[in-house]
């Protein structure tokens, strides 16, 4: 059955792209809050699998959502740099969360998972934002950082990939266990 990643994200493609072979068919589905980071993302990734499973039923798709939180802040991809500039100093020094909602959904079922990922930031200062922003680099991800980038967090406890937005040891687990 052929596997369809139901997402734009460049970062997702090239984390998916060593454990199996797939296609990508951008969902429709228009995201949604829930009423915490772990249901938002559960929600939303749920939506985009089963919006492209609509379209093709005969597939097996994939869906994945990713949101940062901290107390109870969900922190999504930034709107503009003034945007991403409030974010990165709200987690400045602080530890926060990183979820990632996972999605298989095909004619046989739905198999889904949130894993979380704990994030601790160095302290930024105001240059230090300033030039990340300017960079253009955090435009694009949710909580305005990419932990690849290697420039703003001190360490993180659980799944690397789940910060860059899909969490391959989970996917792995769901796709072929």
């Amino acid at each position: 059955m052929k596997l369809l990643l139901a997402s734009a994200s460049p970062r997702r493609r090239e984390l998916l792209a060593p454990i199996c072979p797939f296609e990508t068919e951008v969902s429709r589905f228009e995201e949604c809050d829930g009423r915490s980071a772990e249901e938002t993302v559960l929600k939303n990734a749920r939506g985009k699998a089963l919006e492209v499973l609509g379209r093709f039923p005969e597939c097996r798709v994939l869906g994945a959502d990713t949101a940062v939180a901290l107390n109870g802040v969900i922190l999504g991809k930034p709107k503009d740099a003034a945007d991403a500039e409030r974010m990165l100093r709200f987690l400045s020094g602080r530890t926060h969360s990183v979820f990632t909602g996972v999605c298989v959904a095909d004619k046989f079922g739905v198999t889904e998972r949130v894993v979380e990922t704990k994030v601790l930031f160095k302290e930024l200062s105001e240059e230090m934002i300033k030039s990340y922003v300017s960079s253009g680099a955090p435009l694009d991800k949710a909580g305005a950082y990419g932990i690849q980038d290697g420039i703003v967090v001190e360490s993180y406890e659980g799944s690397y990939s789940n910060v860059m937005g899909l969490p391959t040891e989970t996917v792995e687990e769901m796709l072929f266990r």
